[in-house]
């Protein structure tokens, strides 16, 4: 599937290593739905989320020399900005929109709308936040628990409470500030 990956992209995938393809998939297994989670949150799309996951997967697997103990905390980042970078994109951001409303016959037009509403507002205010405090949020908010946000993040396990909830706080300020606007 690699191989695949690679000549879509127009990459060679690296010469195969036996011991590390065995380390890699077990990494993938291990992390894949997680990292999908989190690019989900972002991106909101889950199409996009699995395209941004399998990116990261692939960007390392092509850097072999990567330190695997940071493998997680290289794979979220990575992540994280992959799916930024996506978001950010309008034309993507449009489509996307328009492909979530096709075929779709919606059982109470308000509530959708309202939803609908409520995530376009909380994924504009977590890109008005500190970069920090959004990617805290994200993480948490996608699965990962206070460990492994740690981990990601680079931070002690008992610092995940308090920047989560300094995040939080941020947010809300964010969301109000943004109604009263």
């Amino acid at each position: 599937m690699l191989a695949q990956t690679s000549l879509a992209v127009g990459r060679e995938a690296p010469p195969r290593d036996e011991g590390f393809d065995l380390g890699f998939e077990a990494l993938f297994r291990a992390e894949y739905s997680r990292l999908v989670s989190v690019a989900q949150r972002v991106v909101g799309d889950r199409c996009e989320a699995e395209d941004v996951a399998q990116e990261a997967f692939f960007l390392f697997y092509q850097r072999r020399k990567l330190d695997p103990t940071l493998a997680s905390r290289w794979l979220y980042r990575t992540a994280w900005t992959l799916a930024l970078t996506r978001l950010r994109s309008s034309r993507r951001r449009v489509l996307r929109e328009q492909r979530h409303h096709e075929g779709s016959e919606p059982a109470d037009p308000g509530v959708i709308l309202e939803a609908d509403e409520r995530r376009q507002l909380v994924r504009a205010a977590l890109r008005r936040i500190d970069r920090g405090k959004a990617q805290i949020l994200v993480l948490r908010y996608s699965g990962l628990s206070y460990r492994e946000v740690g981990e990601v993040l680079g931070i002690r396990i008992d610092q995940v409470g308090t920047r989560l909830r300094r995040a939080e706080a941020a947010l809300e300020r964010e969301l109000d500030r943004a109604a009263l606007a």
